[in-house]
């Protein structure tokens, strides 16, 4: 059972995503009032009857409210925070599996590692949002091979739920020479101040660091992982395994 200060805020944090398909409804009939006024042309005849408080409301807009945002906008506005992630496993981890955790641990900033034990997963969450971690990764394995992965954004999901595919880790790689050197930084992008060419196609070298996987998402819920009620947000299904869907999905 959640503690009913959780259950108050899950149901604030959906209500807030809820209000976004109105938000954005709204945004797009004053796009087209702005549209309509700037090239001169008439207003649209489904819009006449609302004109006059939709232009109301695009004179008090600015730069920073013209634009709808998103409840994750909200969580990562004006603040300095970075993520802080939790990472385990499932019960009984196999040495496989352990090795895989502990190199996974070093693909994420700021992660830490833990040992799952006897604990059961609402335990965890629970313990992790009185600690302020923002995100939980789980691992999980079939017969000693990792074959899942689960990633839980917290306080209040969303849950994203992944298939492992082809997982070799940094130790099982045999050709040790060409396995790069895992940095120990925070990985950072420069996007400014480029201003001349740097390097060329026979002056970059990549090195493989590993670990090695693919992931397959299958299924997004939108509570945490331990909440069996959290609505399904979309899942995948056999018939969307065709070229033209796999396609759109990929868009």
């Amino acid at each position: 059972m959640l503690p009913p200060k959780i259950k108050r805020l899950t149901r604030e944090y959906l209500y807030r995503k809820n209000l976004e398909g109105k938000q954005r409804l709204l945004y797009e009939k004053k796009r087209k009032i702005r549209e309509a006024l700037e090239e001169g042309k008439p207003i649209p005849t489904e819009l006449r009857n609302e004109e006059a408080a939709l232009r109301q409301d695009i004179d008090l807009e600015d730069g920073n409210t013209a634009v709808p945002m998103s409840h994750i906008d909200d969580e990562y506005v004006n603040t300095q925070r970075d993520p802080k992630i939790l990472l385990t496993t499932s019960r009984d981890p196999s040495a496989s599996l352990i090795q895989f955790a502990k190199e996974l641990k070093l693909v994420f900033p700021n992660a830490q590692q833990m040992n799952r034990g006897g604990q059961v997963i609402s335990e965890i969450i629970e313990t992790c949002r009185a600690h302020d971690f923002t995100d939980v990764v789980l691992v999980h394995e079939h017969r000693g091979v990792p074959d899942g992965l689960i990633i839980n954004h917290l306080p209040f999901g969303p849950t994203a739920y992944f298939q492992l595919l082809n997982v070799v880790t940094r130790h099982d790689i045999k050709d040790k020479k060409t396995v790069g050197t895992m940095p120990q930084v925070y990985p950072h992008l420069i996007l400014n101040n480029f201003t001349t060419k740097h390097g060329g196609p026979k002056s970059i070298e990549l090195k493989e660091i590993g670990p090695r996987f693919e992931l397959r998402l299958y299924k997004i819920k939108l509570g945490t992982v331990d909440q069996n009620e959290a609505q399904t947000e979309w899942v995948f299904r056999p018939y969307m395994n065709t070229a033209k869907k796999q396609k759109f999905m990929g868009n």
